[in-house]
């Protein structure tokens, strides 16, 4: 077998099939585009010819580019136009039956030597290719929307695909301008696989009654780092494609808890609140600007109580510091005074249960998020338990809101808001290199450039403490009694023996 494809076919030309064709053209393949829908390729052709002068225009290709790039598409009557290419890229509806019987027949009309290849997002390359009589050249090849600006693409190996094959492939992904990264065939691949945490924690969140829509956004934009909220991100994303993704990679691991949906984003999209495509999702949308509710002002109490820290507290010495440079009087006895404000900053657990634990006065326990150190953030979140007095709660809104840093104030939660679906995030992750399905390098590389987040899974796992991680995870499994929080192996055992998460066994 050849190392490159010089011609190539794509049968769909779709968003993700004209994206595919635009950087096969840039790469010097001469592209061979199939649409039953008639019109689509010549939709497609003009599309693209109006992609490059665009990209001519801004100097970033040679204008004398666009006609050679125009070219090297090529309008494919029939899929037997497809006979000579070298590969062909399926890129039609995400329909097993349908994406099967184009695969048996391209089988009989290219060369035994042609790589047939799929760009489904969520279904199976083993069962896809499983009629075919030579289901060893069949590949997944999932590239990500926009194809052009989204730098990574999925090869994905069937039970029966030829190591060639993939290798071929990635060889290819890097000619176009991409970054392959190699996973095994299982539900939801690497990235959606990996995904599942983010919005699906979140969801949960919203639906305990912790905080609404926006504050969960602010809360892991602010203080995690994401560059979008999950509900940000759903409503871009749109949930007839969100909701149904989360059900089949749900279902595809025999409902294991830790991707389970949630009925919010079932009743939306019944609802057909879809996100900003239909001008209302968790946001509304006029001319394209989200309408975020504004956050209540800070308050202003005549006087702040002394506040007094719990022994156990996260980053004791870190929060004393904060304390300390907010101006706040500290006490420092065994046990608070009647009048004090009592602070907790727990791992997993939720505000209730330090205070039971510890025969604290609910009536006056606040909790502060200490999991990543207050330097790394630009906003605080504090959580009150179901008898935390509102005056309590307001000094301790005051208190740290004091030096014009941003503050949340949410309900009881195990985990507040950012230990939680942090923790999920790096445990789903743990879990997809204990199974094997990637390296943790393409799984850092694979989520960084396909999900944005702010540090690959495992690296951001090490940086706040695979122990603390670990602790998270522990005490919202003792909160909740919810297994979609027990911690994976790969998470227990590396975090026991002091080892970075990304550390792979010889």
């Amino acid at each position: 077998m050849n190392a490159a494809f010089t011609s190539i076919g794509i049968v769909g030309t779709g968003a993700m099939g004209r994206g595919i064709a635009q950087i096969a053209a840039q790469a010097g393949s001469t592209v061979y585009l199939f649409d039953t829908k008639p019109g689509a390729v010549d939709a497609a052709r003009t599309h693209l010819h109006g992609q490059w002068q665009r990209l001519a225009d801004k100097g970033r290709i040679d204008a004398t580019q666009v006609p050679v790039l125009l070219e090297r598409l090529v309008r494919a009557a029939s899929l037997h136009d497809l006979a000579a290419c070298e590969l062909v890229v399926e890129a039609i509806a995400e329909r097993l039956d349908a994406k099967r019987e184009l695969l048996l027949e391209l089988e009989y009309i290219v060369a035994p030597g042609a790589v047939l290849a799929s760009n489904t997002s969520s279904l199976s390359i083993t069962a896809l290719a499983a009629p075919l009589t030579h289901p060893q050249r069949v590949a997944g090849f999932h590239f990500f929307n926009p194809v052009p600006l989204m730098k990574v693409v999925e090869v994905v190996a069937g039970l029966r695909t030829e190591a060639v094959v993939c290798a071929r492939l990635a060889q290819y992904a890097r000619a176009m301008g991409h970054t392959p990264v190699m996973a095994q065939d299982t539900p939801g691949f690497i990235v959606n696989h990996a995904g599942r945490g983010f919005g699906t924690e979140a969801l949960r969140i919203v639906s305990e009654g912790v905080a609404d829509f926006a504050t969960v956004d602010r809360i892991l934009r602010d203080q995690a780092g994401f560059k979008l909220g999950p509900f940000e991100l759903m409503d871009l994303t749109a949930l007839d494609v969100t909701h149904p993704a989360m059900e089949s990679i749900y279902h595809q691991y025999y409902e294991e808890p830790r991707f389970r949906p949630s009925p919010i984003t079932a009743q939306r999209l019944a609802a057909g609140l879809l996100g900003r495509k239909t001008g209302e999702g968790f946001y509304r949308y006029v001319d394209g600007a989200a309408q975020v509710p504004a956050e209540p002002p800070a308050p202003r109490p005549a006087s702040l109580p002394p506040v007094w820290v719990s022994p156990r507290a996260a980053r004791r010495a870190e929060l004393y510091q904060l304390l300390k440079s907010l101006g706040a009087t500290i006490e420092t006895g065994a046990t608070p005074s009647a009048g004090a404000l009592i602070l907790v900053a727990p791992l997993g657990f939720d505000v209730t249960t330090v205070a039971v634990v510890e025969r604290l006065d609910p009536t006056r326990t606040v909790g502060i998020d200490m999991l990543i150190d207050d330097a790394a953030t630009r906003r605080r979140v504090l959580a009150t338990n179901p008898a935390t007095r509102e005056d309590m709660r307001d000094a301790a809104h005051a208190l740290f809101a004091s030096d014009g840093k941003a503050v949340s104030v949410i309900r009881d939660s195990g985990g507040f808001v950012t230990q939680r679906v942090v923790a999920t995030i790096v445990n789903i992750a743990a879990d997809i290199c204990q199974q094997r399905i990637c390296s943790p390098q393409d799984l850092e590389t694979a989520v960084t450039l396909g999900l944005g987040y702010p540090l690959g899974p495992l690296a951001m796992g090490d940086r706040w403490g695979p122990t603390n991680i670990l602790e998270v995870l522990f005490n919202m499994q003792t909160v909740y009694g919810d297994a979609r929080y027990r911690p994976s192996p790969w998470l227990r055992r590396r975090g026991a023996i002091g080892l970075s998460l990304t550390h792979e066994e010889p």
